[in-house]
């Protein structure tokens, strides 16, 4: 079976003075469908540039990353945009909601810019609420929701358009642990009833603790044996 992510030699260096800085060196990675995997380790590890490579946001100086056998770095720009559009699903500490729009016209926005019919996204976008707890906040702002509700949007908006992946940076970073753990249960339930992957970055070892591998990063590398179930 094909893997959800895969990435290989992954290189990623910045220009520093007259040096450089080896943020991420040379790491191996492969996540499957259906999987809910951790990436933890200190500030300044290199697990936030990682995530970033392999979103596609920055360009690695070596290596290769496959959404779906797909090589992310093979594309033009156009196809890049597309195939992440497509395929990724995004979560992040910030919310990330636009404060004008409803839940649902949030929810919505994958969809539209995949080019769906606006006739049919509605339907869509309000099943995904409904399946984070949120079919009677769907005519809500964000300024109306808790932390929690908005970070149950955020996930909604993630998976709306069923990614091959949801990468996910620090997502309950902004909450409580009670909210903090309402969120990783829902993660939780749709890998288990709806097969969805998730790929969360966390420097908190609880959130680690519920995912179902933790890789350990060091100073841009996994280390040694640092796959792990949690």
């Amino acid at each position: 079976m094909v893997a959800a992510l895969h990435a290989a030699g992954v290189w990623k260096v910045y220009p520093s003075g007259e040096g450089r800085v080896d943020a991420v060196r040379g790491v191996d990675l492969e996540v499957h469908a259906g999987e809910m995997v951790a990436i933890t380790g200190p500030s300044g590890c290199g697990k936030t540039s990682l995530l970033n490579v392999l979103s596609g946001l920055d360009a690695p100086s070596a290596g290769t990353v496959l959404i779906q056998g797909d090589s992310l770095f093979d594309l033009d720009d156009d196809r890049r945009t597309r195939l992440r559009g497509e395929r990724l699903g995004f979560v992040f500490q910030a919310f990330n909601l636009l404060p004008v729009l409803t839940a649902t016209e949030n929810v919505e926005i994958p969809l539209l810019l995949s080019g769906q019919p606006a006739h049919e996204v509605r339907k869509v976008a309000l099943e995904a609420l409904a399946s984070v707890g949120l079919a009677d906040r769907a005519d809500h702002l964000p300024a109306m929701l808790s932390g929690g509700q908005q970070q149950r949007v955020a996930v909604a908006r993630a998976v709306v358009h069923r990614p091959s992946i949801v990468l996910c940076d620090e997502p309950t970073g902004n909450l409580d642990s009670v909210t903090s753990n309402e969120v990783l249960d829902l993660m939780s339930n749709l890998c288990r009833e709806e097969g969805m992957t998730f790929l969360i970055v966390t420097h908190d070892d609880a959130v680690a603790a519920r995912c179902d591998r933790v890789l350990r990063m060091r100073d841009g590398q996994f280390l040694d044996g640092a796959s792990e179930e949690a």
